[in-house]
């Protein structure tokens, strides 16, 4: 780490520290903002894809999701409306699953 102290303090490189064309840019504007039309990107199943080898041939085990989750972001006010919605999603799963038998009524 010595040496690249040394670069920063080597006045021919010093413009480099104050230009911002080299300044790293941060996650928040690195992702692109999208809106709620397309947050089902996310969860759908036509938009995952389970790799088991990478273009080189050596095994791997991720999803195409997690790529989408690295590049594009929920827009602020839809975030929270996809988070209501997963909700739902999953509250809706439960229900459906403690469905009652068909033997049983209401009284």
């Amino acid at each position: 780490m010595s040496s690249q102290e040394e670069i920063l303090n080597d006045e021919r490189f010093s413009c480099i520290t104050r230009d911002p064309r080299f300044w790293e840019i941060p996650e928040k504007e690195r992702k692109i903002k999208i809106d709620k039309r397309f947050r089902a990107m996310f969860h759908d199943k036509k938009f995952k894809l389970k790799y088991t080898v990478d273009k080189r041939g050596r095994p791997v085990n991720y999803t195409s999701t997690e790529d989408l989750r690295k590049l594009y972001a929920l827009s602020e006010s839809d975030s929270d409306l996809s988070e209501d919605d997963s909700k739902e999603h999953t509250e809706k799963k439960k229900k459906k699953k403690k469905a009652k038998p068909k033997g049983e009524t209401d009284s």
